[in-house]
C-alpha cells in the first residue's frame, strides 16, 4: 500500500504540497505569535479599538466633513477619498495626453515628432519624485502672491497658494438636471448600438458622435432653463490679502496631479506608438486605396486594431498611477499614506493593523481597475470563429 502511494506521482505531489502548506502555516503562525508577544510587551494595541478614538489632528484638504475631533476611522475615509480623487483625475488626464503624444511621435511633421520624442525621453528617464518636487518647489511655489495672481480671463487664477477654478453652485431645482443627463446618455447609448447593428447589416455609417452630443446637451439645456437656471459659477476674486470664492486647488494637490499626469503620459505614449506600429502596413495601404484621409485612417482602421495591444499594458500604467500617488507624502498632499499610514500610525502605534488595512486598500483598488479594464479589453479582443 505504502509502496503504491510512493510510486503514485499524483499522491506524491499532493503530499509535497501539503508539506509546503504546513510549513507556510507554521511560519506565519510563528511570525504572528512573535508580533503579538512583542506588541503586548510594549503596550501596543492589537485590536481596532483605536478606530473610534478622537484623532486630534487637522487635515487641510478633505472631500468629506472632518475636524480635529473626528475619529481615526473618519481620517481613514478622508485619506481614501483624497487618494481616489487624485488617482481618478490623473488617469483621466494622462490618457488623452499620452495618446496625443504617442500619435505625435508618428507624425510626418519633423518638429512635432521630435518635440514628442524629447517629451517622452525626459519623462521616462527622470525619477517621478524629482518631477513632483520640480512641480511643487520650482513651478507652483515660485508663482506670485495672491495680489499678483496670474489671470486667465478672470476664470482661472494661479498664485503660490494654488489654482483657482470656477466652482459650480447648485440652487433649487438643480436636481432635475441629473435625470435629464442620465436620459440623454441612455438615448445616446441606445442610438449607438442601433447604428452599429445597421452598419454591420448595410455598411452605412451614422453620425453617432453628433447625435450623442445633441442627445446629451439638449435635455440638459432644457432642464437648465426650465428650472430657472439653478446652476451658477463662483469665481475667485481678490478680497484683502487673499482670494475668496471659486474652487481652490492647493499647490500640493496640483503638483501631485501634474507630476503623475506628465510622467505617466510618457509611458502611455510609447505604448500607443507601439500599438499603432503593430498594425499591419497592408491595412493602412488598403485604407488609403479606398480614399480615406489620414484622420479617418487612424480613427476607423488603425486605432481600433491598436487598442487590442494597447489596453493590456495600459492597465499597468493605471495601476502605477494609483500606487505612485503614495508619493504625495513628499509634497504634503494628505492622501491615504500620509494620513493613515503616517499620522494615525505614529499616534496609535498600531503598525500591524494600519499597514494591513493600507495594503488591503491599495490591493482592492488595483483589482477593481484591472477587472474593469479586462472587461473593456474583452470587447476588442480577437474572437475565434
Amino acid at each position: 500500500m505504502a509502496t503504491s502511494l510512493i510510486n503514485n506521482k499524483r499522491a506524491r505531489g499532493l503530499f509535497y504540497q501539503a508539506l509546503l502548506i504546513g510549513a507556510l502555516a507554521a511560519l506565519i503562525g510563528a511570525g504572528w505569535r512573535n508580533a503579538v508577544v512583542n506588541m503586548e510587551a510594549r503596550g501596543i494595541p492589537m485590536g481596532f479599538s483605536f478606530w473610534d478614538e478622537t484623532a486630534g489632528f487637522a487635515i487641510n484638504q478633505s472631500l468629506i466633513d472632518y475636524s480635529a475631533v473626528s475619529t481615526y476611522g473618519r481620517a481613514f475615509w478622508v485619506g481614501l477619498c483624497n487618494t481616489l480623487l487624485v488617482s481618478a483625475i490623473s488617469i483621466a488626464l494622462a490618457t488623452p495626453l499620452g495618446f496625443a503624444v504617442g500619435v505625435a511621435r508618428l507624425s510626418h511633421n519633423w518638429i512635432l515628432a521630435k518635440v514628442a520624442l524629447l517629451y517622452v525621453e525626459v519623462m521616462r528617464n527622470t525619477p517621478l519624485l524629482l518631477q513632483l518636487l520640480f512641480w511643487y518647489n520650482a513651478v507652483l511655489k515660485s508663482l506670485p502672491g495672491p495680489r499678483q495672481s496670474l489671470d486667465w480671463g478672470g476664470l482661472v487664477l494661479a498664485n503660490n497658494r494654488g489654482l483657482y477654478l470656477p466652482r459650480p453652485e447648485f440652487g433649487e431645482g438643480a436636481w432635475a438636471i441629473a435625470p435629464a443627463l442620465a436620459a440623454g446618455v441612455v438615448a445616446a447609448l441606445v442610438y449607438a448600438a442601433h447604428a452599429r447593428r445597421r452598419q454591420n447589416l448595410t455598411g452605412e455609417r451614422a453620425p453617432i458622435a453628433w447625435f450623442a452630443v445633441g442627445a446629451i446637451l439638449l435635455p440638459v439645456a432644457a432642464a437648465y432653463f426650465a428650472t430657472g437656471r439653478p446652476v451658477d459659477f463662483s469665481l475667485a476674486r481678490l478680497q484683502g490679502f487673499n482670494l475668496t470664492g471659486g474652487l481652490q486647488l492647493h499647490p500640493e494637490f496640483a503638483a501631485l496631479v501634474f507630476g503623475l499626469v506628465t510622467y505617466t503620459a510618457g509611458f502611455i505614449a510609447e505604448i500607443v506608438r507601439a500599438g499603432v506600429l503593430a498594425v499591419s502596413h497592408g491595412q493602412t495601404e488598403a485604407a488609403s486605396a479606398l480614399g480615406l484621409s489620414r484622420g479617418q485612417l487612424m480613427k476607423l482602421v488603425v486605432v481600433p486594431q491598436a487598442l487590442r495591444l494597447v489596453i493590456p499594458p495600459l492597465t499597468s500604467q493605471y495601476l502605477n498611477i494609483v500606487k505612485n500617488s503614495s508619493l504625495a507624502v513628499f509634497v504634503g498632499y494628505p492622501d491615504l499614506v500620509l494620513i493613515f499610514a503616517g499620522t494615525v500610525l505614529n499616534q496609535t502605534h498600531a503598525a500591524v493593523q494600519v499597514m494591513a488595512i493600507t495594503m488591503a486598500v491599495y490591493l482592492a483598488i488595483s483589482l477593481v481597475i484591472a477587472l474593469a479594464l479586462n472587461i473593456f479589453n474583452a470587447r476588442f479582443a480577437l474572437k475565434e470563429r
